[in-house]
């Protein structure tokens, strides 16, 4: 009685099951899964946030189907102090990046159709694609001394059917931007196979150093039809005001096209509360306290995990240009979910296998750096020291 694309299944897998057991047991855990800035006691302005919400104009109704122009234009203000000048005539609110997706996809791809999607990185787009009848194919991305998209395994992989090419600026959990001769390869291909390249740009403020090699935004001016996706959950840390936004640019008769698509899918279902979109000039400038903290929070973490990493030792960490996590390199006399469990059941301590985000091969563990400086440094201790006495 229901549709194929909501055939998942639904059983929770080993480490989920034991994660949830210890804490019903109300046995100690220290996590380094946790993401939620929300969760990990950074200062926030509460009065300054909760403040933008009462405007007497939220009672009145007014239709958008890019949303409120005043969001628009901050947003497009939060561009431009980037270096990139859009006008807010591109940018159509959603409220996620989820969201989103789902509309480019909608707009892009007939059932059947693919999309090129960066492996590894977050386990989202499998599912977007499935409940918006779209095959996601995968395309590598490799490590040497850094990590880069395989162009030519991409170029390979790309049929007469696909859509588009999806890339994530800086990727998750690798934490890789961009560079600007990948970017000019990707246009090509684009171009040359009339798709589109949509990218993903949440954790794009989050980079650990400057690098004048790395793409600014994909927002700016292409030959290429694109979407460029962001919005307040890392921006500014909020993401349960659930508010985020596509940038259209590209050729003008083009974009011009897909813009009034888009309008159409937005004006269908107006998802943006007045609330949130008259808040946002408020809240995108959040961003201005809240991204110190977390920088400095990520920062200081990775330079923990470098400290403890002492040579020698059966552990390392692949290198890392920004966002919010970090990889270990663990012995692969074990899988990846069984390292994760044995730290879990023996020393308390949760962390990701690589295969929650398709790493191909087993020896990786995805950890996050937002928790608390004390948290992550005895985690770090008790894995450095489960994983060495097991090697």
């Amino acid at each position: 009685m229901f549709a194929s694309r909501t055939g998942w299944s639904l059983t929770p897998n080993r480490l989920s099951e034991l994660v949830r057991q210890r804490r019903e047991r109300g046995l100690p855990l220290l996590d380094l899964t946790e993401s939620n800035p929300t969760r990990c006691g950074f200062t926030i302005d509460a009065e300054e946030i909760l403040a933008a919400l009462p405007n007497p104009r939220a009672l009145t109704y007014e239709p958008d189907p890019r949303g409120l122009l005043m969001a628009r234009e901050a947003v497009a203000q939060y561009y431009a102090e980037r270096g990139v000048e859009i006008h807010p005539d591109q940018i159509f609110l959603t409220t996620s990046t989820s969201e989103a997706y789902s509309f480019v996809f909608r707009l892009l791809a007939d059932p059947g159709d693919s999309i090129l999607a960066p492996q590894p990185s977050y386990p989202l787009f499998d599912f977007l694609g499935g409940l918006n009848d779209v095959e996601v194919r995968p395309y590598p991305l490799v490590y040497d001394e850094g990590w880069q998209g395989d162009l030519e395994a991409l170029s390979s992989r790309w049929e007469s059917r696909t859509r588009a090419v999806l890339i994530v600026h800086p990727n998750n959990p690798t934490g890789s931007y961009v560079k600007k001769g990948e970017l000019l390869r990707l246009v090509e291909l684009a171009c040359r196979s009339q798709a589109a390249v949509i990218a993903d740009e949440v954790f794009a403020d989050y980079a650990f150093a400057a690098d004048p090699d790395r793409v600014m935004s994909h927002a700016q001016a292409s030959d290429a039809l694109t979407f460029t996706l962001s919005g307040l959950s890392k921006i500014s840390a909020l993401p349960q005001m659930k508010l985020a936004w596509i940038v259209v640019n590209g050729p003008r008769e083009l974009r011009s096209d897909a813009q009034a698509r888009l309008e159409v899918i937005a004006d269908t279902y107006l998802s943006v509360s007045a609330p949130a979109a008259l808040a946002t000039p408020r809240w995108l400038a959040h961003r201005h306290k809240i991204q110190p903290q977390i920088l400095e929070r990520v920062k200081a973490n990775l330079r923990k995990l470098d400290e403890l990493l002492t040579r020698g030792l059966p552990v390392s960490r692949l290198e890392v240009e920004g966002g919010w996590y970090t990889i270990l390199r663990v012995p692969s006399t074990r899988n990846d979910e069984d390292w994760a469990v044995e730290l879990l059941t023996q020393e308390g301590v949760i962390v990701h296998p690589g295969h929650f985000y398709d790493f191909p091969t087993e020896g990786f563990l995805v950890l996050s750096l937002l928790p608390a400086p004390g948290i992550f440094a005895e985690a770090l201790r008790r894995v450095i020291s489960r994983i060495s006495a097991q090697s």
